[in-house]
């Protein structure tokens, strides 16, 4: 192939002379899809919880934070609480993440195969990573520790209740020693509300640890990506462009000649001319038995798609000119009588429509038999009464060493190749009413034509 193959005319050309076999690929690779949908990448969905942190935080801390959220200990605690069955922590670790968001928010996202399973999970995943960074903020991870801070508190404000009930015991007179209680004992309480006050600031629980679900998870309304249907619509298109590739690889290695003087170079005889066969014609084939050839009927793929399109000819009288010069130009070269062997390859359609009219053209000079030979085991009936063998064959459907082996059964059935005739389709135009030359005047043209030396 020359390098206009990957030019868009020639895709244009793959996709609307191989619609049907790419349609068909489409509903393969679209199955395909489903196929992997279903058994390797079932539909996910994932949920998203966020998780407040207050105070102030550097980025190191954020991202400490994240790798907490989805520790081992938050997701096996997660796990456990779930309880899911046949699923345990180390499973659900590849199906948690987290991320630091603006605002000191952490995203916690679990995936699940449902939408209630993916919200059930972020939002305990949400809760064990407050509870386990709390504890830790705490500088123990023992639950003991938390519940003696407590008692703590509750031990300060039950003395701040007993000083005050003291102070109003005393003696509510104006004495000295009544005056200097009560100051004593409002001194003393200002001394414990200053050391919880302190106590209370230098904890990081309290500084950082007042950590907030900030709701529960939204359940997803879709699946997460890739989705069912994005795996279908990309099935379908990865096989049709892997056909499109396909066509065009074999385009580009194939070894069929397309021009004329390397086909008579093939065939190591001259050419003698060029006739056209119209387009329309092609579809009048012989039918073709068996399921192979109706299914390759039925996708299309019956005809060569790398074929150009045809050009537009003249009127059937044009047509006849060329067939008719190569009959002018046989008598001229062979000798009376004048009889020829048409060879014509086998699954040639436009070369054998093309044999058939010039043997029409020729009547009984020269005296034609078409004969179609195999081009995989090609076999030539024996030299009889005629003179030689006409090779018909089209431009761009058989290789150098196809060509020369039909070349070599000719010789060994004792004929020589005489000449070469190329066919190709074109598209027709309608016929001439006004001006037409008749066929005697066709024929002294085409007589002419051969006598300056015109090509065919």
């Amino acid at each position: 192939m020359n390098d206009d193959t990957i030019r868009l005319v020639t895709i244009g050309r793959i996709l609307r002379r191989r619609w049907r076999l790419l349609a068909v690929l489409a509903v393969v690779g679209a199955l395909f899809g489903y196929g992997t949908s279903v058994l390797l990448l079932p539909p996910r969905y994932t949920a998203e919880a966020s998780v407040l942190l207050p105070g102030q935080w550097e980025e190191r801390e954020l991202l400490t934070q994240v790798d907490i959220a989805t520790s081992s200990a938050v997701v096996d605690r997660a796990a456990a609480t779930l309880a899911w069955k046949g699923v345990d922590g180390t499973e659900l670790r590849d199906q948690v993440s987290a991320k630091a968001d603006d605002g000191n928010i952490i995203k916690i996202s679990g995936t699940a195969d449902t939408p209630e399973r993916a919200q059930r999970l972020s939002d305990q995943l949400a809760q064990q990573f407050v509870t386990f960074a709390t504890r830790i903020a705490g500088g123990s991870t023992d639950p003991a520790a938390d519940t003696a801070t407590e008692a703590l508190r509750k031990q300060v404000a039950e003395t701040n209740r007993r000083i005050t009930d003291l102070a109003d015991s005393a003696d509510p007179g104006q004495t000295v020693e009544g005056v200097q209680a009560r100051t004593e004992l409002e001194g003393l309480r200002t001394g414990l509300q200053d050391a919880m006050k302190k106590l209370e600031e230098a904890n990081p629980t309290t500084a950082k640890a007042g950590m907030v679900v900030m709701g529960p998870a939204p359940r997803p309304a879709g699946a997460a990506a890739p989705t069912r249907m994005q795996l279908i619509v990309a099935g379908a298109l990865l096989f049709v462009l892997l056909a499109v590739i396909g066509h065009l690889a074999a385009a580009r290695v194939s070894r069929r000649l397309r021009t004329e003087p390397e086909i008579a170079a093939a065939l190591g005889s001259p050419l003698l001319g060029t006739v056209d066969v119209p387009g329309e014609r092609r579809g009048h084939r012989p039918e073709s038995h068996g399921s192979r050839a109706r299914i390759r009927r039925l996708l299309g793929i019956d005809t060569r798609w790398d074929i150009p399109t045809p050009q537009r000819s003249g009127d059937e009288a044009e047509r006849r000119i060329r067939y008719r010069r190569v009959c002018a130009r046989l008598r001229d070269q062979l000798p009376a009588p004048r009889r020829l062997l048409v060879v014509v390859p086998e699954g040639d359609e436009v070369a054998r429509l093309a044999a058939g009219q010039l043997v029409a053209e020729a009547t009984s000079d020269p005296q034609l038999r078409v004969v179609e030979v195999s081009v995989d085991r090609p076999i030539v009936p024996d030299r009889d009464t005629e003179s030689g063998a006409l090779a018909v064959l089209s431009a761009g459907s058989w290789t150098a060493e196809e060509l020369a082996g039909i070349a070599e059964a000719c010789a060994d059935g004792g004929h020589e190749v005489v000449g070469v005739v190329v066919a190709g389709t074109v598209r027709t135009r309608p016929e001439r009413t006004a001006d037409r030359p008749s066929d005697e005047a066709t024929l002294a043209l085409a007589v002419h034509g051969h006598a300056t030396g015109d090509s065919a």
